[in-house]
């Protein structure tokens, strides 16, 4: 009398070509099927039970990757789950939702992060922000908790990143604990973790930090006195390397050090000698066009390059200069102070050293000055009055300084 289980054989399953359905017994069967095009043969093993009064088929696997002995045994563990009145079919659906949840709460925090500044890239006014963000997160958060599970995140790992900068470097310090706050906060929503946010400040944080206000003051960036440009300028121009030509092009443009280190063929108009930052590369997310004095002019290449995607002051390996490259020329200058300084420096020299107006000083700057004031100055002669003033200005960082005012005027 034939058995009612285990009726195939490991050797038939290999070679039943003929399509169809071989029942092992006790709801196990072999599928045979012929491919798309029919040239070839499939096999795989199918469980056929019924539950609630409904007949279900559940797939076992292929017969290349499952074998006879395998897939009795998950026959039978099939058949235990319905003596138990589950289905078999719903419980493998909740084991694979429940193994999905637990790998995306093992997401790490620098996945979260990643995933969390890719959904508002777009909504931030320009890359620089983004770069920020990665930065900042790589530098202070990655250490610690780069690695760890999101849902794992606690109040000592923060104090462990926050504590050692906090009294040191406070505004770098309350950026990295806000920027944390925001992807605990989206790892939350996300359902990757639960409870209580431990980078909040309000009410938590508070308690163990002080008032990033009471900590220390916001120092300005230290700066040269314009009345020392001429001597600085000449120890500059012995200098050699990339740093340094990109630095005196900070210098006489009165530019951001990320503005001149992304700076590309494409932004220079040769015929009017015109620098056009877009607005996406710009602090204040607008473009701004900067005249280049002759002294400018002269740092860049000649010719041009062809492609307008050559950066203008390249590094070694022809990638973007890093944001130390000129702070190391002015350290082996042994100048204390730092490129962004020399904004102020140049402000200074506008205030103290010549007639030029408040708003031509700032639009030369790229700073705000209000919609209506900034509307009237932007028809007219302003852009004719800044490049008379960074004329000026390559021309005061050349010379000795003159006691008289310079003939530069905006009034009027």
């Amino acid at each position: 009398m034939t058995s009612p289980i285990h009726r195939l054989s490991a050797r038939a399953v290999q070679s039943q070509a003929e399509p169809g359905y071989y029942a092992d017994g006790a709801g196990l069967y072999l599928q045979v099927k012929l491919t798309a095009k029919n040239t070839a043969v499939t096999r795989s093993w199918l469980f056929r039970y019924s539950h609630s009064q409904r007949a279900r088929w559940m797939g076992l696997g292929s017969a290349r990757d499952v074998s006879l002995a395998q897939a009795r045994q998950q026959a039978a563990d099939c058949r235990r789950l319905l003596a138990q009145g589950k289905d078999p079919i719903d419980e493998r659906n909740g084991e694979r939702t429940l193994l999905l949840v637990k790998k995306q709460r093992a997401m790490s925090f620098d996945k979260c992060a990643e995933a969390y500044i890719a959904a508002h890239r777009d909504a931030w006014r320009n890359a620089k922000h983004a770069a920020q963000w990665e930065s900042t997160l790589r530098l202070h958060a990655s250490p610690v908790i780069g690695k760890l599970p999101i849902h794992e995140v606690e109040l000592r790992h923060l104090l462990l990143i926050l504590e050692p900068i906090w009294r040191d470097r406070t505004e770098t310090a309350s950026r990295v604990r806000g920027r944390i706050e925001s992807i605990l906060d989206w790892a939350t929503v996300r359902q990757l973790r639960h409870g209580d946010n431990p980078a909040r400040w309000r009410g938590h944080l508070d308690q163990l930090l002080p008032a990033p206000t009471k900590v220390k003051k916001v120092e300005h960036h230290a700066a040269i006195p314009f009345t020392g440009m001429l001597d600085f300028m000449q120890k500059l121009a012995g200098q050699e390397g990339t740093g340094a030509r990109a630095l005196t092009f900070l210098i006489l443009t009165a530019a951001r050090s990320g503005e001149v280190r992304g700076a590309t063929s494409g932004e220079i108009d040769p015929q009017t000698r015109v620098w056009n930052i877009p607005a996406t590369r710009m602090k204040a997310g607008r473009e701004h066009r900067v005249p280049l004095s002759d002294a400018a002019w002269r740092l860049l290449p000649d010719p041009l390059p062809q492609d307008s995607t050559v950066l203008l002051f390249p590094s070694p390996r022809g990638e973007q200069l890093s944001d130390m490259t000129l702070t190391a020329v002015m350290r082996r200058m042994q100048v204390g102070a730092v490129p962004h300084g020399f904004r102020s420096t140049f402000r200074d020299w506008c205030a103290e050293a010549t007639d030029v107006s408040r708003e031509v000083a700032e639009m030369a700057l790229a700073h705000a000055i209000g919609d209506k004031v900034e509307a009237a100055y932007r028809r007219g002669d302003l852009f004719e009055k800044r490049r008379k003033l960074m004329d000026e200005w390559a021309h005061h960082c050349s010379s000795k300084p003159s006691r008289l005012k310079s003939t530069v005027s905006t009034n009027g």
